[in-house]
């Protein structure tokens, strides 16, 4: 197996409603979304640079919204930035479905389902922890 530096390197959140799931995540997250289109389906990419791992929201018919199947780990990056996130899931139409928890050395996560439907991960590492 080739050395690969993540075992991800793209990932697509489905979306029913386009537009709310994009107002959904920039909000929760705290961080702008840009939209476009790529290969005839509107998509929104997350924040990312040359050398990080990164995804969208899509509509598209291939992909269909759900709480079960692959679940990801958005990055918070910061204990705080986590906390003020999930304080955020509700009143943007989404459902706190596990708090900010210690999960030891590799930080705090929180579970989301987003506005979807979506189960979503969110994630801070603990070096950031004060």
């Amino acid at each position: 197996m080739p050395n690969l530096p993540n075992a991800i390197n793209w990932f697509e959140i489905p979306a029913t409603d386009f537009d709310r799931a994009v107002t959904f995540y920039s909000t929760v997250l705290g961080t702008e979304i840009q939209k476009a289109e790529f290969m005839g389906e509107p998509q929104a990419f997350f924040p990312m640079d040359p050398t990080s791992v990164g995804g969208a929201i899509v509509k598209s018919e291939r992909l269909t919204p759900s709480m079960t199947g692959t679940l990801i780990y958005l990055n918070l990056g910061t204990v705080e930035n986590l906390e003020q996130a999930l304080g955020r899931v509700e009143s943007n139409g989404g459902k706190l479905l596990m708090p900010k928890t210690d999960i030891g050395d590799p930080g705090f996560i929180g579970m989301i389902q987003d506005s979807e439907g979506n189960g979503i991960g969110l994630h801070a590492p603990k070096l950031d922890a004060v």
